[in-house]
């Protein structure tokens, strides 16, 4: 296979995968924004004790970390799009074999455009503050009875996987490259 059949190859993945991340995720988020948002409404219980889908808007970055900060919007901003230039590039200089990369890259883009898209777009009227933009989380998963990890979104997944599978990339592009 030429090397430039190989790179499309390998963008056509990205593509896909990112496509597939931002599609599922902004269904998802745009489901949950019409139907447990816009009034109190008790979780939805997916499987009782260990999984319930619940609203809520994240202002900050993983975890809430830099919630309620007016600097976390602008900078989370900045950091998601020096994420998608960075690993678009990295997809276009990966070699040849990297199919496993180009997975990885394309959960990574579709999951920073997606948690993008919410801090450009999702907001909700605070009174005396005006509107706080936020991503939509709403995955509950119970780790024990009575607690909860933090709630979080497709898009979260889609990143975590990307992520996972660029470390397993790397290690196996390092032991392709000493051997």
């Amino acid at each position: 296979m030429s090397a430039a059949r190989a790179r499309n190859l390998r963008l056509a993945l990205v593509v896909g995968f990112a496509a597939l991340a931002l599609v599922v995720d902004l269904w998802t988020k745009a489901w949950v924004w019409l139907e447990l948002r816009p009034r109190p409404h008790p979780p939805r219980v997916v499987i009782e004790g260990l999984l319930q889908l619940q609203y809520a808007l994240n202002t900050g970055a993983a975890l809430g970390l830099g919630r309620e900060q007016p600097w976390s919007r602008p900078v989370l901003v900045a950091v998601a799009v020096v994420t998608v230039v960075f690993v678009v590039r990295l997809a276009w200089r990966w070699p040849d074999r990297g199919w496993l990369a180009s997975c990885a890259i394309g959960l990574i883009v579709g999951g920073a455009l997606g948690n993008l898209h919410d801090r450009l777009v999702r907001g909700v009227l605070v009174p005396g503050e005006g509107v706080r933009h936020g991503v939509v989380d709403f995955i509950v998963v119970f780790w024990a009875p009575g607690r909860a990890w933090p709630a979080f979104n497709v898009a979260d997944i889609a990143l975590t996987i990307g992520f996972v599978l660029m470390a397993a990339a790397l290690l196996r592009l390092r032991r392709t490259k000493g051997s």
